[in-house]
């Protein structure tokens, strides 16, 4: 694990890289990458690389040059088959000077050109600068698990880097608020397609490959995800494929323990962590490390689940409880490392096991994409549900009578019966975006405009704030709306998610693997009937019956609870003072994005008992994150407890 940057300048405009910003870039991932550090410059084109190390941990410093010279390479990730494909190229007769998948993968664009990417299984951002074709290629993994961000100048010249502090830091743009992309934000938690919040700075998408050549660049599509049921595995018996289920699984856990150093797990207690924990007790000859963490509120506090998977499998488990002044006072620097606002409060904690995680291990497995891929979150069976009932429901009771039910019910966030309602087709049409985007959304976008200035929402006006998901709705060929789900969810929240893990473990210098998104596991997985996902109100009914002999059956029978946070409580409680600093305050909304009355609402509504926790943590660390960026703030200076506002302190330009 590690961190990239580059500097690719046009030929024709015969200036070369400034080394001091690239070193700028390089240096500003030391987190990234506190082992080691490497630096090429040749005229135009520079590349920069921070050293995690993992595999051949005394050798494999990059940037790495093929032996003619040709091919110079900057890599972040893991390639989990590298071994199988070093043994098939020295077989060859390809000589090799490391043991190190960085020169695995020269090797493979060496015999392969930009399809080298196909070869590789595994989480990854690379960047091969090509001397005889004066081509720079980038190539992300399938999923994303590995960032990548890059600035496109008018004038040709391309920036790149695993994080967007590193761009801002060489100076690649001036840190700006990006209007268009601010109410997918709104609505989704996080920008959900390739736009950033900040102007100018796009990330990579997962699947593809960039390829720049003397200013121009070229996007490819190299995979996709096809949620198409294979009739062959749907009229198998369900016991044979729970049993070619868990052979799959078993091997994607294998392989993502490739490491020269110490490795451990991230133990939540629910069902995908016990799972992988039980797997690598079979693979491993040493006691596993495990690592959780908890709020010492007896609702936001797993340990009790975590304590027994670790007792099943005689791990050496660690925890950390996280107090509210812990929590808070970490926010600002994690804002810093995030890069955007922080999408989910969960992320605070798991910066926080990380950190425990690093006294111990360089590298830990987790559960990130399991509900993705197999039907894990119960919005999948209420959305199908939802949009069966309320198309009879459309069908048999007029308009009018609809309309005025749906009124009496009010809008989601009221307390009660009420709030639960407003969530079925009692009070919304039988559409996927009313249904399923809206339901879930942090604001929705026909909330939105109330919400902005009235410069702001000009501004917006005719903006899709779920287009990233309507694209991916448009391109799936899954048959099924559970198959369509599945599909938009790992081509936009799924993303976030992994921005969320990779951001806040490598804050802490360490590196995180997901065998649940083992590309030809998921592969498989999607081909399987949705039967084996979802039966009834089982979820992920595959995994719970490939595990039914290896874990508690606590576990297997917990419901889905995400990573609760008490931010809602806080806020209305001992932390207000927040609320009066970073949404109300004249500071804050003397900046023209918000109207006023409509975010005090918000604020009175919440402290009266209605739950607009998500919204105002939105709000909150907005904020939080135009002091950072846009301001200059030091996060070190922004003081989150009880007094005087903050101070400013401003770093250098």
């Amino acid at each position: 694990m590690c961190g990239i940057c580059g500097i690719a300048i046009p030929d024709r405009l015969a200036r070369p890289v400034d080394e001091s910003r690239l070193v700028r870039m390089r240096d500003t991932l030391l987190h990234r990458g506190p082992d080691g550090a490497g630096l090429m410059v040749e005229g135009g084109i520079g590349l920069g690389h921070r050293r995690l190390s993992i595999v051949d941990v005394v050798h494999g410093a990059q940037p790495m040059t093929t032996d003619d010279g040709r091919s110079t390479i900057v890599y972040n990730g893991e390639v989990f088959n590298h071994p199988a494909l070093m043994a098939e190229l020295q077989g060859d007769g390809v000589r090799y000077h490391t043991t190190c998948d960085t020169e695995t993968v020269l090797h493979l664009y060496e015999r392969h050109g930009r399809d080298f990417v196909r070869h590789c299984r595994g989480m990854f951002a690379i960047a091969i600068w090509d001397r005889r074709d004066r081509t720079l290629v980038i190539a992300r993994d399938r999923f994303g698990v590995k960032p990548l961000y890059y600035v496109h100048d008018a004038d040709g010249t391309l920036w790149f880097a695993s994080e967007i502090k590193a761009l801002l830091a060489a100076g690649a743009v001036r840190p700006a608020l990006n209007a268009a992309a601010f109410p997918d934000f709104l609505a989704n938690h996080a920008p959900s397609g390739d736009e950033t919040l900040f102007a100018g700075v796009r990330r990579l998408p997962a699947g593809h490959v960039l390829t720049w050549r003397d200013g121009a660049l070229e996007l490819v599509r190299y995979w996709d995800l096809h949620f198409t049921p294979d009739e062959a595995l749907a009229r198998r018996d369900d016991a044979s494929i729970v049993g070619e289920y868990m052979e799959r699984f078993e091997e994607a856990v294998r392989l993502r323990l490739m490491a020269d150093v110490p490795l451990g797990m991230f133990l939540s207690g629910g069902i995908d962590s016990a799972a992988i924990t039980a797997t690598m007790s079979r693979l491993v000859s040493d006691r596993i490390r495990t690592f959780s963490v908890a709020f010492a509120e007896r609702e936001a506090n797993e340990f009790e689940y975590a304590r027994l998977v670790a007792r099943r499998f005689g791990t050496d488990h660690h925890e950390i409880v996280v107090s509210p002044e812990d929590f808070w006072d970490a926010l600002p620097r994690l804002v810093w490392h995030e890069d955007e606002p922080i999408a989910h409060p969960s992320s605070v904690a798991l910066n926080f096991v990380s950190r425990l995680a690093a006294e111990h291990v360089k590298v830990v497995l987790t559960g990130e994409g399991s509900d993705e891929t197999l039907a894990g979150y119960n919005r999948y069976r209420v959305t199908i549900a939802n949009m069966a009932l309320g198309g009879m429901w459309e069908k048999v009771m007029p308009g009018a009578l609809r309309g005025a039910l749906a009124g009496a019910i009010g809008e989601a966030g009221a307390a009660g019966v009420r709030g639960k309602l407003a969530r079925t087709f009692l009070a919304r049409p039988a559409t996927l975006d009313a249904m399923y985007f809206d339901n879930f959304a942090v604001f929705a976008p026909g909330r939105i405009g109330s919400l902005l200035a009235p410069a702001l929402r000009e501004q917006v006006r005719g903006v899709d704030a779920y287009a990233a998901y309507h694209r991916a709705l448009a391109a799936t060929d899954a048959p099924t709306l559970l198959g369509r789900l599945l599909y938009a969810d790992t081509k936009t929240y799924l993303h976030e998610l992994l921005m969320k893990q990779d951001q806040m473990s490598m804050a802490a210098s360490i590196e995180s693997r997901v065998p649940f998104l083992d590309h030809p596991l998921v592969e498989w997985v999607a081909s399987l009937p949705d039967r084996m996902k979802l039966r009834g109100t089982t979820t992920k009914w595959i995994l719970r019956q490939a595990m039914a002999d290896k874990l508690p059956p606590e576990i297997l029978a917990r419901k889905k609870m995400g990573f609760p946070v008490p931010v809602g409580s806080w806020l209305r409680g001992p932390w207000r003072h927040l609320l009066d600093e970073f949404v109300t305050s004249p500071r804050t909304l003397d900046r023209g994005l918000f109207d006023r009355d409509a975010v005090q609402r918000f604020v009175r509504g919440h402290l009266a008992g209605e739950n607009h926790s998500e919204r105002l943590w939105a709000l909150l660390t907005l904020e939080l994150w135009q002091r950072v960026f846009l301001d200059g703030e030091d996060p070190a200076a922004i003081r989150m407890r009880g007094g005087n506002a903050p101070s400013a302190t401003r770093r250098a330009a």
